[in-house]
């Protein structure tokens, strides 16, 4: 009897053991599944957080805005004048805007690829006259192409040899000479407007070159 009693108490305790066992095995199971849950939980919040406060700057432009300019169309085009451009176009640009090129236009003495600049001044020379294409700007370093040579800016034509006075329109090598021989005689010019007492300077050729030259 005392020794069945004895195996009873043993299976007792053995299930005992097991069941207590099975409830701290559950339990340990079960907080730490809450753990992992609230460490997600955290992570996506604070990621969520994170876009939206990126979402919240404001979106700086990308590039910017070209200057606006503007430019003194002159000579062979259909329809000369002042117009506004951008510094990032080209002369091209701006002599379509201004018509194009009259059928008279000497194209060939023209970089059409050249970027305009502020107060430029382009001067499109018809076939067959004296000089080259113009194109000038007020500033000392600016450079100005023509197809007879490269002006710096405006010709001062107290100071430009024959060679410089040749890149004008209309004037060839015999009113280059005139002019530097009237300097050389009456003194230095005075204003622009004395280039008219060189003869075979009339008004028509002046109004070419008045926006070309000056007088320092």
């Amino acid at each position: 009897m005392k020794d069945w009693l004895m195996e009873h108490k043993i299976k007792l305790g053995v299930v005992l053991s097991l069941v207590l066992g099975g409830f701290y095995y559950f339990y340990a199971q079960g907080s730490g599944e809450t753990s992992t849950f609230n460490t997600t939980s955290q992570e996506t919040e604070s990621l969520k957080t994170e876009v939206e406060t990126k979402s919240d700057k404001p979106v700086q432009a990308a590039t910017a805005q070209p200057e606006k300019i503007m430019v003194d169309v002159k000579g062979q085009v259909k329809n000369p004048g002042v117009y506004q451009s951008s510094t990032d176009e080209r002369v091209m640009d701006v002599i379509g805007r201004a018509g194009g090129l009259t059928d008279q236009a000497d194209q060939t003495q023209v970089n059409l690829a050249e970027h305009v600049v502020d107060e430029m001044v382009i001067y499109i020379p018809a076939k067959g006259e004296e000089g080259g294409a113009i194109i000038a700007t007020s500033g000392p370093s600016s450079n100005a192409s023509g197809g007879t040579g490269q002006n710096q800016g405006k010709i001062d034509l107290n100071k430009a040899d024959e060679q410089e006075l040749q890149n004008l329109p209309g004037i060839g090598p015999a009113k280059a000479a005139a002019i530097i021989e009237y300097r050389n005689t009456s003194g230095p010019f005075k204003a622009i407007e004395d280039l008219k007492n060189i003869t075979g300077i009339g008004d028509k050729t002046f109004e070419k070159l008045k926006d070309l030259i000056v007088v320092k």
